[in-house]
């Protein structure tokens, strides 16, 4: 019997309001006390295609997207997440108009909220399902990074614990958590003197999240909270800069129908693919 991610969650609703947040972090360790991280992949990777299935994309208002018939049938793109808000009161403008003709072509669509310091986690929860109206098939995911632009503005630990709360209490389902393994173990970011707060406990509910991995190098690693998970998503290549961002940054802008992407491995094959974007628990990471 098919199982959906609504129906497993439900029942943790009501153990999620009672929950400790922020205290299941913990205090981030000294450098020299910390284990090295575990490997995201066996080995250094040369393809990245041999390490799951390389269709899925995600972009916001700054990619210019020709024709998403393209990305499906020439792109080789199955999977579209779209940046549909940022804090409480940024809404991507683009994300609706593009969200109808991306299912028109048959894509899989997917929204995410870019994380800030400036409103509560709940304050956020709210903005990002008003503008990005999910259905049962729409998968969602918190950003959940430096905020570069303005590093003071950055989400904190406890807020994104509190946004993944509201989630899960508003929908019954978990979003993804897009995240570099750095600062989700609560380092500092280099060059600066920000980080999230703390480490990503294994007791936190950032940590019950699947894990949208955000690693450009050829050894990728794992935040230690997902050591025994592993990945579902990994975003591999960035579309920053003329060739886009890691030793696979030029893949950026070689997908058909749009001009420059973020890559992502989806950690299964096709089928899985479709059971996992419509919401069903168990299905296989094998790729």
């Amino acid at each position: 019997m098919k199982v959906s991610r609504r129906q497993v969650v439900a029942g943790m609703m009501g153990v999620a309001a009672i929950l400790p947040l922020s205290g299941c972090a913990g205090q981030v360790p000294r450098l020299a006390q910390m284990p090295a991280r575990p490997r995201a992949t066996a080995g250094p990777v040369m393809n990245p295609a041999d390490y799951g299935l390389d269709a899925v994309i995600d972009i916001n208002h700054n990619n210019d997207v020709t024709d998403f018939a393209t990305l499906r049938q020439s792109g080789n793109v199955r999977g579209v997440v779209h940046k549909a808000s940022e804090g409480n009161d940024w809404f991507d403008p683009l994300y609706q108009p593009r969200r109808q003709e991306a299912e028109a072509a048959g894509l899989l669509w997917g929204a995410y909220h870019f994380g800030t310091r400036q409103h509560s986690g709940a304050e956020q929860a709210a903005a990002f399902l008003a503008a990005a109206q999910p259905g049962p098939a729409t998968l969602l995911a918190l950003d959940l990074e430096l905020n570069e632009r303005f590093p003071s503005n950055s989400m904190t630990l406890s807020q994104a614990e509190e946004f993944v709360g509201a989630i899960l209490m508003a929908t019954g389902r978990l979003p993804m958590l897009y995240v570099q393994p750095a600062w989700a173990d609560g380092e500092v970011h280099p060059g600066t003197a920000y980080s999230l707060g703390g480490a990503i406990g294994p007791g936190s509910i950032l940590a019950q999240c699947d894990l949208w991995l955000a690693d450009y190098r050829m050894e990728p690693e794992l935040p230690r909270s997902w050591a025994a998970r592993g990945w579902r998503l990994w975003q591999y290549a960035g579309d920053a800069g003329t060739d886009g961002s890691g030793p696979f940054g030029p893949l950026a802008h070689a997908v058909a129908g749009v001009d420059h992407c973020d890559r992502n491995l989806f950690k299964g094959d096709w089928p899985a693919l479709a059971r996992y974007w419509a919401g069903e628990t168990g299905v296989s990471s094998a790729g």
